[in-house]
């Protein structure tokens, strides 16, 4: 079973994930989050470019396949700059939180592994 540890509220929207809370001076507001059954399913991917103008940042999820020159997008999401800050946020207090409970996590060293420019601006990981 997946744990949430972290929500991020691209919304501004006041959220309650835990409703038993103390704090009585925030507004509490809970929502219902539906996920269908092919979205829960969700898509694997090893691989991600990103790229960014002024007003968005868009994270398309590949899924590459060793051997095979060619290589599909599985899904695209675009974000907003701030809500792209939040999902840095958001994912680093969870890797924090890996961590914590299962250890370091070491990065495979891979030499052959396609860091490539696919002509668009060069990002940093």
């Amino acid at each position: 079973m997946t744990k949430v540890l972290f929500l991020v509220n691209f919304a501004n929207i006041p959220i309650t994930v835990n409703p038993m809370q103390d704090n009585k001076n925030e507004i509490e507001q809970q929502i219902n989050v539906e996920i269908s059954e092919e979205m829960a399913e969700g898509v694997y991917s090893n691989l991600v470019m990103i790229a960014h103008s002024n007003t968005e940042f868009i994270l398309d999820f590949i899924r590459l396949m060793p051997g095979v020159p060619k290589a599909k997008v599985k899904a695209r999401v675009i974000l907003t700059p701030e809500h792209a800050q939040r999902l840095l946020i958001a994912l680093k207090d969870n890797i924090r939180k890996f961590e914590d409970n299962h250890g370091d996590i070491r990065q495979a060293e891979d030499p052959d592994f396609p860091f490539v420019n696919f002509g668009g601006p060069i990002g940093e990981a």
